[in-house]
């Protein structure tokens, strides 16, 4: 099968190379999907996972990605829940060869049924996004109607949809971000927007619960903007920024199916929308995750048509 692989940790993106691959064979519960779209998140080639697995063993040569919609192909010994011809999407383990492949070996576990009415491209680009703020904003922040919600990074891929689902949770939305986010922020629903660039974190008034993306000083800000009992919820990694009367949390998304099935379904409503910015045949894709033209939104991989 054709593969993106990834050589070594210090040329990052630079080093991908599209080689030839023998197809994975499907371990005990696991299942073989024929890759229809994939991607890639942007800072995936700097996570110990991508380059050594959970025994310490060097990875190099791995291929990268963790979201994917495909078709399953093959089934494990003791897989159950799935069947061979059946459109799925999910995340793939961060320990073992990606979704950059004509075909990738998944534990069952990590994938959901996908809709036939579901374009695969979109089916990929709703997985770690989706994932990611449905668990920042519900598992970890416990967000209620009525509360108030900060999110930081309101027209990015996450972000996004943080800010749709908070909003049709019943809470109110701040966004923040680039000057240039503002309209993308407030078309998907956010009812207030910070420039970070030109006004004042400081200036919100208090807030329930922070959706965190960039860490740092803006964390720490939000931290002081946080009411008694509130929650800052980061994906940054551990974080100092520390609630006075609240508390803070990091995480790493998990792969739920029943989530994924969820925000699929709102999405078929029309109460979700993806935050696609390309799409791009298997052919370009070492192209288009090494070019420096700025892109908003998603990049997919259609790994085949």
């Amino acid at each position: 099968m054709k593969a993106i692989i990834v050589t070594d940790q210090s040329a990052g993106i630079a080093g991908m190379k599209l080689v030839e691959r023998p197809e994975p064979q499907p371990a005990i519960n696991d299942v073989i999907v024929q890759v229809y779209a994939a991607s890639m998140t942007g800072d995936e080639l700097s996570w110990p996972s991508t380059w050594v697995d959970r025994a310490g063993h060097d990875r190099s040569f791995s291929i990268p990605g963790h979201e994917l919609a495909g078709v399953v192909t093959a089934l494990g010994y003791g897989t159950t829940g799935l069947s061979v011809g059946q459109r799925v999407f999910g995340l793939t383990d961060w320990h073992r060869d990606g979704t950059l492949a004509e075909y990738v070996a998944v534990e069952a576990r990590n994938l959901a049924p996908l809709p036939a009415d579901v374009d695969f491209t979109v089916g990929a680009a709703l997985v770690m996004p989706g994932l990611t703020a449905w668990q920042g904003l519900f598992d970890h922040g416990h967000l209620r109607a009525g509360q108030t919600v900060l999110v930081h990074g309101a027209a990015g891929i996450v972000g996004s949809m943080a800010t749709q689902l908070a909003r049709a949770a019943g809470a109110y939305v701040i966004g923040t971000g680039r000057a240039s986010g503002r309209q993308t922020a407030l078309d998907f629903g956010a009812q207030e927007y910070v420039d970070l660039e030109n006004e004042k974190l400081q200036d919100v008034k208090e807030v329930d619960l922070v959706f965190d993306v960039f860490g740092g000083d803006i964390a720490t800000q939000s931290a002081s903007l946080i009411r008694p009992g509130g929650t800052l919820v980061t994906i940054t990694g551990p974080t100092d920024a520390q609630p006075v009367n609240g508390s803070a949390i990091d995480f790493v998304v998990e792969a739920i199916p029943n989530q994924l099935s969820e925000v699929v379904q709102r999405l078929r409503d029309g109460r979700l929308q993806t935050n696609i910015g390309s799409v791009s045949d298997f052919s370009e894709a070492i192209a288009t995750f090494n070019s420096t033209h700025r892109v908003s939104g998603k990049k997919i991989i259609r790994v085949r048509s």
